[in-house]
């Protein structure tokens, strides 16, 4: 039997490392969690308005997009809880070194294995949030995650989520089948 609850929630969100340059060429990077992917190649996140991640994607018009890591977990919160505008230096507290991005004016965590490289499409300010959907322009990835084939091996990455019911990280874990195949048993 279903019951009704009162909190609404929609859960597991991807755990996104967003990494930008002020206006000085500093970088910064903040975790957000309300993030995702527009068709084949666009992005949508939701930051908020205070953010110095938000305003330094408004001056430059261009950020990257790295996937947090279950051995990364402590170094990827800590850039969610420290804010830029308090903390400039949080990249080195936590460890985090960057590489600037060959295709946009953004920082690559040389540590996260996947990153999204973007420009901006479109912000949109409401409700002192900042929806930003962003044009991917090109993707890093170290080659241990890579498989043969030259696709991301998902279960090397080591990718996150976050569990905004029980307000945790959890692992993505392993395959429970095959996407748009394992159904057609049914025909």
């Amino acid at each position: 039997m279903k019951k009704s609850i009162e909190k609404p929630f929609f859960t597991p969100h991807p755990v996104l490392i967003i990494g930008t340059y002020d206006a000085n060429g500093v970088p910064n990077a903040m975790n957000a969690a309300w993030g995702g992917q527009i068709g084949g190649s666009q992005i949508s996140i939701s930051l908020g308005a205070s953010h110095l991640t938000t305003a330094n994607i408004k001056l430059n018009k261009e950020f990257t997009v790295a996937y947090a890591t279950a051995d990364q977990i402590a170094a990827c919160d800590y850039v969610g809880v420290a804010s830029g505008n308090n903390v400039p230096d949080k990249l080195e507290k936590c460890g985090f070194t960057v590489t600037k991005s060959d295709k946009v004016n953004a920082p690559v965590i040389d540590q996260l294995p996947v990153t999204i490289e973007c420009r901006v499409l479109k912000i949109t300010e409401e409700f002192n949030e900042c929806i930003v959907t962003g044009e991917i322009v090109g993707i890093k990835v170290d080659e241990d995650v890579i498989t043969e084939d030259g696709k991301v091996d998902v279960s090397k990455a080591g990718f996150v989520v976050y569990d905004t019911v029980s307000k945790c990280y959890r692992a993505v874990g392993d395959s429970v089948g095959a996407a748009r195949s394992i159904g057609r048993k049914f025909e």
